[in-house]
């Protein structure tokens, strides 16, 4: 598994979302990642999901990064 922000938040996108991404510029992807990590550090209810799967906490995490995209 890969150790770089970019790469954990690509891993834990839907196929989509994943693909979209990845056709952004490497700073769009860095800034998407950094939101994901705010939003899996600041968003309570999902350390409780991470207490119980941490791959759909953070794939939940990365949801909603997505879907604020709008």
């Amino acid at each position: 598994m890969t150790t770089d922000t970019v790469g954990r938040f690509l891993h834990a996108l839907s196929p989509e979302h994943r693909e979209d991404v990845e056709l952004r510029p490497r700073e769009e992807q860095q800034r998407l990642a950094d939101a994901w990590e705010a939003e899996l550090v600041e968003d309570h209810d999902l350390d409780t999901l991470s207490e119980l799967s941490v791959p759909a906490a953070e794939s939940e995490a990365a949801a909603r990064v997505m879907r604020k995209l709008g």
